[in-house]
């Protein structure tokens, strides 16, 4: 989707419990996440690969303004949510880089989510010690 106001491209991308709101424009390959750069939002380099991965796909990463909100989850789930953010929004801006994304796996909704705790149970699934005497 296109916003009209600001001509930015924006798509949402989501990870376990995150969420990531994504707009791109053409730039000079300036990522902000919310209102900071992205190295420093995700402070780890695997996290901050993970993110910017898709604009490397394409060979976009210095042509592309990326500017995020991301909410809920932790780091690890805000960086995927931004990976699958930013390939939707590319696809969304130029339908022929979908092969190339979709190859790369960036545009599959990862679906795992923490399975909830069950009443009785110290977890979702762990049981209490047994003792038969």
């Amino acid at each position: 989707m296109i916003d009209a106001k600001t001509n930015e491209i924006v798509a949402l991308g989501r990870r376990k419990r995150a969420t990531a709101r994504v707009r791109i424009k053409p730039g000079s390959g300036l990522f902000t996440v919310n209102g900071r750069p992205v190295d420093e939002y995700l402070a780890r380099d695997t996290l901050v690969q993970m993110a910017v991965q898709p604009l490397e796909t394409v060979g976009l990463k210095q042509s592309m303004d990326v500017r995020a909100i991301c909410t809920g989850g932790g780091l690890a789930g805000q960086a995927g949510a931004l990976c699958l953010g930013v390939a939707r929004a590319l696809v969304e801006n130029d339908e022929n880089m979908r092969t190339a994304l979709r190859s790369s796996g960036l545009l599959t909704r990862d679906a795992r989510e923490v399975e909830r705790k069950k009443y009785g149970r110290p977890g979702a699934r762990k049981r209490f010690q047994f003792s038969k005497r």
